[in-house]
């Protein structure tokens, strides 16, 4: 096995041939607190959904603007006016506590993640969500497969499948089935943004696969903190887009390529965070970037003792889908490739050469 002092050490230019799109920054996994530096001046765009779902064509308008513009600057965005009751993500956060504190770490790992199409799909022992690094998280991912949504296979649904206690499935599904109601909206705002139809991802988007991540961060235990080890290691997400709702306790770093700084994100109680992720930067030719971020642990010492959650909602394509460069967008830099090839060449940095494949 690997030296674990050394994975911590590491740095994502270390893992570079794994890359589908261009990323020139370099930083730590881990974050290496003597060492960082911090953008204490730059806020990430707060931008208004409401005008998008109950303005008029104006309004729309303008909030595709705002939205463009915050993400082609960081790739990150605060969305409020969202419509998402604020009482769900609360009875979200609490379940997620209970999907990885009541069973045993025995049957936990009876779920634990395999490869299903793109998506590495099941549960993340602690310290191993990823082959590259030792993160202080248990993660727990669901796809389309793990709800019981599609007409067509719920005679053979079974939740005991999927989930590893009764009741956590309807609610999740319904914090999914949320939003999902705003998917189309996003996209048809970027698409606006840059130019192109608007409509011209609806298909694909209309009940495409998504990722539900449950992430557990237990109290920091002090050997951990002394370790080196981070919540989550840096990174950029695969996908076109992801929301996280805000949460609880801090820790969501962002880093300005334009400086090297990474900025501390605190969104406001029962927003989202949305965030760009690989797909979206390919398809539109690097004018939307995949932006690192990470969890780092919080600046209050009287937080480590507490645990963290967050569920960030993965919007992902069906794997026969073709990424390329949007219709209308001058000079394409990449050719076309499917979404199932495209994924799995960089997971395969966090799983092994042996997870991609190739079509």
């Amino acid at each position: 096995m690997a030296d674990p002092n050394a994975r911590i050490d590491a740095k994502n230019r270390d893992f570079a041939r794994f890359e589908q799109v261009k990323k020139e920054q370099e930083y730590r996994l881990a974050e290496a607190e003597a060492a960082e530096q911090f953008d204490e001046d730059f806020r990430i765009r707060t931008c208004d959904l409401g005008k998008f779902l109950r303005g008029n064509e104006k309004d729309r308008r303008a909030f595709a603007q705002e939205l463009g513009e915050g993400l082609e600057q960081i790739g990150f965005a605060i969305l409020e006016g969202h419509g998402v009751d604020p009482r769900l993500y609360e009875e979200a956060a609490a379940r997620t506590v209970e999907v990885f504190t009541r069973p045993t770490l025995e049957e936990k790992l009876r779920y634990r993640a395999e490869r299903h199409g793109s998506v590495n799909q099941g549960y993340f022992p602690i310290k191993e969500t990823s082959d590259i690094h030792p993160d202080l998280v248990e993660g727990w991912v669901f796809c389309r497969r793990a709800f019981d949504l599609d007409r067509s296979a719920s005679e053979s649904y079974r939740w005991e499948d999927f989930w590893p206690i009764p009741g956590a499935e309807p609610l999740f599904r319904r914090l999914c089935q949320e939003h999902e109601k705003l998917i189309l909206p996003i996209m048809q705002s970027v698409l606006t943004y840059l130019g192109c139809d608007p409509h011209h991802y609806d298909r694909r988007l209309s009940e495409t696969n998504f990722g539900l991540r449950l992430n557990y961060y237990p109290p920091v235990r002090p050997e951990d903190a002394a370790s080196g080890a981070a919540r989550l290691l840096g990174h950029e997400d695969v996908d076109l887009f992801t929301l996280v709702p805000a949460p609880r306790i801090e820790g969501l770093q962002v880093l300005n390529r334009a400086n090297s700084r990474w900025i501390r994100l605190n969104a406001p109680p029962g927003t989202i965070i949305l965030n760009t992720g690989d797909y979206m930067q390919r398809i539109t030719n690097d004018i939307l970037p995949s932006t690192t971020h990470r969890v780092s642990k919080p600046r209050d010492e009287g937080l480590l003792g507490k645990a963290r959650v967050s569920f960030p909602f993965n919007v992902y394509l069906w794997e026969d889908e073709v990424l390329e460069v949007l219709p209308g967008l001058p000079n394409p830099k990449y050719p076309p490739v499917k979404a199932i090839s495209f994924h799995t060449r960089i997971t395969s940095k966090y799983y092994g050469d042996d997870y991609a494949v190739d079509e």
